[in-house]
């Protein structure tokens, strides 16, 4: 069962409203330490307050598993359409999440918006 692929949803539903990082930093990270590991980068605005949220919110927790799991173990997801109880559209979720990786090279990016997704899922979209 070693090599069967686990996909950690919505990084684990960390307390964003409320800020807290732990346990969760420690428990993402032991999860990380398996190599058949991947997060997806979703679910973040719906755990965090919904009316008053802003990208610095999210951060934290998005560089936890950037650095946790490294661009090549971690996929961008929307969760819609359960986001459109925080956001005003898809198109500000995307917003955020390219924010939220605007630090990483081009490359690290791709990884981020398609790669990981296409190895996990063998999608195979070239």
């Amino acid at each position: 069962m070693a090599g069967l692929p686990f996909v950690l949803d919505h990084l684990g539903k960390p307390a964003i409203a409320t800020h807290e990082r732990h346990p969760w930093a420690r428990d993402v990270r032991a999860l990380a330490a398996l190599p058949n590991t991947v997060c997806k980068l979703s679910g973040m605005v719906t755990e965090a307050s919904w009316d008053t949220w802003t990208t610095a919110d999210l951060r934290p927790y998005a560089d936890t598993v950037l650095d946790a799991f490294g661009p090549a173990r971690l996929m961008f997801g929307s969760d819609w359409p359960v986001c459109a109880l925080a956001v005003t559209s898809y198109a500000q979720v995307v917003d955020t999440a390219r924010e939220l990786a605007s630090g990483l090279t081009p490359s690290e990016r791709a990884e981020v918006f398609a790669g990981t997704a296409d190895r996990t899922y063998g999608l195979n979209t070239e």
